[in-house]
C-alpha cells in the first residue's frame, strides 16, 4: 500500500476504533473524542507543530450539525484542519508568511 492509502485506512480505522466504544457505532461522543485526542495526538513532535489555537478552532467548528456527536464527515474535516495547521507550522518562516497555502 502507498503512504497515502495507509493514511486513509488509518484515518478510518482510528475513527471506527473509538466510535465503537458505545452503542452509537457511527458517531464519536465527546468522551470518545477526548480519549482519541489524548491517545492519538500524544507525540511531542506533533504537539510542537500544531498550535493550541488551531486545535481549539477545529474543536469549536467540529460538530457542524450541532447534535453533540461527531460523525465521520465531521471527523475527516477535523483531521484536514489539523493537517493544515501542522503543514503551516512545519513551513513557518519559509517564505510563505501570510499567504494562503498553495497546492503543490
Amino acid at each position: 500500500m502507498s503512504r497515502l492509502e495507509k493514511a486513509i485506512v488509518s484515518m478510518v480505522e482510528v475513527f471506527e476504533e473509538y466510535a465503537t466504544k458505545d452503542d452509537k457505532n457511527r458517531q464519536l461522543s465527546g468522551t470518545e473524542l477526548a480519549e482519541l485526542m489524548k491517545k492519538e495526538l500524544a507525540s511531542p513532535e506533533f504537539h510542537g507543530k500544531v498550535e493550541p489555537a488551531v486545535l481549539q478552532e477545529a474543536m469549536t467548528n467540529l460538530d457542524k450539525n450541532h447534535d453533540g456527536e461527531i460523525n465521520f464527515r465531521e471527523f475527516s474535516m477535523f483531521l484536514a484542519t489539523l493537517a493544515r495547521g501542522y503543514y503551516r507550522a512545519r513551513n513557518k518562516g519559509k517564505g510563505n508568511k501570510g499567504k494562503p497555502d498553495k497546492p503543490e
